[in-house]
């Protein structure tokens, strides 16, 4: 059974503030990382250093991901939105005046604190503005910065590099957020807490539980490519401090935990959680090489490679407008499968690629490839709030954000590892064994999403049935 898909215009409003707003900060964190050379030379700093104007971004983003349930429950969703954007626009607008390499990284992850609110943040209000009434068109919409922002960003960022100062990359923000902010201000519904909400307390323990789990796992696979063993050390202590918050989570009592993960045993979200760690390693696995294969095996500068990239964005974009209804149509789990094996077999002509192969032949394949990835978000997401109470809604989305969060830095760094392990032998063998691994990740995403429902239920569980209550 389905519902309807279409949107009112109120939604439809409301999601185009969230859309501006979240498109700046998806597309920041994708743009710098094709800056380490030019921020190395410019800052007069060396590459391990400069590697943290990245590093301290993602870790400052899954510390924050704990954060926006509380904070949301506190002082409401648009209020909570708004604060949001103005601390990620002001920390752009120091990245851009920092007048080194240690102020860069410091204001950097402030402004991936900010990053780490906005994303939950934009897919809750999103659910919020729609009265708990998720479909898959609604969620095209809402995963589209998340979608385009790893295939626009290295355009964009190829082209602001080339023409403009990198302080550039970050005071593009500024416009953006401001008309973000109007839109916000003008279009989100007002939904001040009551007493009882505005009391809440944060849970303390929970979040100094995972927030250094999450910082150490990001962390851990983030180093994994360059320090091998020694990158065990922080990923073993996550995993272990993600142990003990499971366990205390599960058995949480009175008042809620920061991330309730007691929802994972809907099937519904549990199954949409476990697709999306999936899909984001499929997605970055790939995303991770692409660039790389046209700088490093085909000689392209950082301009070439980005508008080398654009099909794949096309095909991201187009996949936005006629795969709601495939969904309605034939069910979240079929056009999960279908995604990723569309992705799978368009990614297979880069594992046989050398630096001579046809522009025309990659181009055509990554405009397929960019249907696939485009497509592969909105199915697990069209059901993952089946059957979650709108008090939930909060505690469903930070479950599903960091399910991708670590899924993507993990599809990275297994591929960046083969793309290693590899190098002794010629560029080519290597990108070649690096993308196979990239394919293998992405058929194997097909077994979690055997587990999704077949069909997309109405949103219809009660408040008070709730797991663990």
């Amino acid at each position: 059974m389905t519902v309807d898909t279409k949107l009112s215009p109120q939604v439809r409003m409301a999601l185009l503030a969230l859309l501006v707003g979240g498109i700046a900060a998806i597309l920041d964190s994708t743009m710098v990382t094709l800056a380490i050379h030019t921020l190395t030379v410019e800052l007069h700093s060396g590459t391990g250093t400069i590697q943290w104007v990245t590093t301290g971004f993602l870790l400052a983003m899954a510390v924050a991901i704990p954060v926006t349930g509380w904070a949301e429950r506190r002082w409401g969703g648009k209020q909570a939105w708004m604060a949001a954007l103005t601390l990620f626009v002001l920390a752009s607008v120091l990245c851009a005046v920092a007048w080194n390499d240690v102020a860069l990284i410091g204001f950097r992850v402030l402004q991936g604190f900010g990053a780490g609110l906005i994303f939950p943040l934009m897919q809750t209000l999103a659910v919020r503005a729609a009265g708990g009434q998720v479909s898959s068109r609604l969620m095209a919409s809402v995963t589209l910065p998340i979608a385009l922002g790893p295939i626009l960003g290295p355009v964009l960022g190829g082209i602001i590099l080339h023409w403009l100062s990198w302080r550039w990359l970050f005071l593009v923000n500024v416009p953006l957020i401001a008309v973000g902010l109007l839109l916000a201000w003008r279009f989100l519904p007002a939904d001040r807490p009551g007493p009882a909400a505005r009391r809440s307390r944060l849970d303390v323990t929970g979040l100094a539980l995972l927030a250094p789990a999450l910082a150490g796992i990001l962390l851990g696979l983030s180093q994994l490519p360059d320090e091998g063993a020694g990158a065990l050390v922080p990923l073993l202590a996550g995993v272990a401090l993600l142990a003990v918050f499971i366990i205390r989570a599960a058995q949480y009592g009175a008042g809620q935990p920061i991330v309730d993960i007691r929802l994972l045993r809907l099937r519904s979200l549990g199954s949409a959680s476990a697709v999306l760690f999936t899909a984001g390693a499929a997605m970055y696995a790939a995303m991770f090489l692409l660039p790389l294969y046209f700088q490093q095996l085909r000689g392209d500068s950082v301009l070439e490679a980005g508008l080398l990239l654009i099909p794949q964005g096309v095909g991201a974009l187009a996949a936005r407008f006629v795969v709601g209804g495939l969904v309605d149509r034939y069910g979240a789990r079929a056009m999960t499968i279908a995604s990723f094996l569309l992705a799978a077999v368009a990614t297979v002509p880069f594992a046989l690629a050398g630096p001579g192969t046809s522009l025309w032949w990659l181009s055509i394949v990554l405009l397929i490839r960019g249907v696939g990835i485009g497509a592969v978000l909105i199915p697990p997401m069209s059901v993952a709030y089946t059957g979650i109470a709108p008090g939930d809604i909060p505690h469903a989305t930070m479950n599903t954000r960091i399910a991708q969060q670590v899924g993507a830095s993990f599809g990275t760094a297994i591929v960046a590892v083969a793309l290693q392990a590899t190098l002794g032998a010629t560029t080519t063998d290597a990108f070649r064994g690096a993308f196979w691994w990239a394919i293998a990740i992405t058929v194997l995403a097909v077994i979690p999403a055997l587990l999704l429902p077949a069909d997309r239920p109405t949103n219809t569980r009660p408040e008070s049935a709730r797991p663990g209550r």
